[in-house]
């Protein structure tokens, strides 16, 4: 097999090399069945052991209760735009919004076509470079949820600790920093992840969401927009993501083979700290694009001192078999994703490619 390059693209992104090797050897056929889990049915006796497992290791990974319902869906995180305000508005048919980034302002965008929507805190004035802080939330009580996104891939900005949002549901867009730590999931309402940062390929998405808040979707929805009903049917009202599903299944086993999110926290915490020590100790040649405190230990973004060094860099960088550094097009700058499965030895190789660029440059 040809060397594998270090995979820093913000999304479809790295996955770790032991499920892309399982999932290779099982590839032709699955565990002697004689096909792939790509050509079986959905609703034979297989794959309801393989989605299965997935929802039972998801549910050890982050101590999720019975009263808590797991989907498996399609549609990314932008259908979610659409599904959480059309099941979760009613019936006060308003909404809290903070909004950090790019994602959080198309999450609004469809939110106000169901209702209206408050802006309890915005740093766009600001280019989307902090956080806002606790005291700056101006949350209207009785809205029918609050809608955070816990990690903003195109700035570089995450959430340490979720708002403090009182007795209104916390309903949190988490697609880039999935997994990335323990989280008590008795704080949220419902949180939705697409799978390509931190669980898997392109195509399937998670929603996690209280129970008692399916008593809000309404009968009236367009069937396939309904939480209630993909409830009902075990995430098998249409066909599912069959082996999108599998290799999330995967996923999840192998951060509970490693000893789970807390270790995974652990170890994310470390790459992330040797890559933002050396843009600190760069002498101001590289220079974060974050405050500090917000610092993303998933999208590391920072700048050299012009825009030809940046090129010469990402070229030079991909040469030496590092992908995906240049920044989102909207910002520019470079941006390292270090998602979960990034290995902490290719973060201590992009550092010394950095030192030795710098010197020559």
């Amino acid at each position: 097999m040809e060397k594998r390059i270090y995979n820093l693209s913000a999304g479809p992104a790295i996955l770790p090399e032991e499920v892309l090797l399982d999932a290779q050897k099982d590839l032709y056929s699955y565990k002697g069945s004689g096909m792939s889990v790509m050509e079986m049915s959905h609703r034979g006796k297989i794959f309801d052991g393989i989605i299965k497992d997935a929802d039972a290791d998801l549910r050890k990974l982050l101590n999720i209760g019975d009263n808590y319902s797991i989907l498996f869906l399609q549609g990314g995180a932008t259908l979610q735009f659409s599904m959480v305000p059309l099941n979760l508005m009613p019936p006060k048919n308003k909404a809290n919004y903070i909004v950090t980034g790019s994602w959080a302002k198309k999450s609004v965008k469809e939110a106000k076509r169901v209702g209206p929507v408050n802006i309890a805190a915005s740093t766009e004035s600001e280019n989307f470079v902090r956080i806002p802080k606790q005291s700056e939330l101006k949350l209207d009580p009785d809205a029918s949820y609050v809608h955070f996104t816990s990690n903003n891939t195109i700035y570089g900005t995450q959430w340490r600790n979720e708002p403090e949002v009182g007795n209104v549901p916390l309903v949190c867009d988490a697609s880039s920093d999935f997994l990335h730590k323990m989280l008590d999931i008795n704080k949220y309402g419902l949180i939705y992840a697409g799978a390509q940062k931190n669980i898997g390929p392109s195509g399937v998405t998670v929603v996690i969401i209280r129970k008692d808040l399916l008593e809000r979707s309404s009968d009236s929805l367009h069937t396939y927009m309904n939480y209630k009903i993909h409830v009902e049917n075990d995430s098998m009202y249409n066909t599912p993501t069959t082996f999108g599903i599998y290799i999330a299944g995967l996923v999840f086993k192998w951060l509970l083979n490693m000893g789970g999110l807390n270790e995974m926290y652990k170890r994310n915490l470390e790459k992330a700290k040797i890559l933002y020590d050396a843009i600190d100790g760069s002498g101001g040649y590289y220079k974060g694009t974050t405050a500090i405190e917000d610092r993303s230990l998933m999208n590391v973004t920072y700048k050299l001192p012009n825009e030809d060094l940046e090129k010469k860099f990402i070229d030079e960088a991909k040469k030496k078999g590092f992908e995906g550094l240049k920044g989102h097009r909207s910002v520019g700058g470079i941006r390292a994703s270090i998602y979960n499965a990034f290995p902490k030895k290719g973060v201590e190789e992009l550092v010394a490619f950095m030192e030795e660029f710098k010197k020559n440059n």
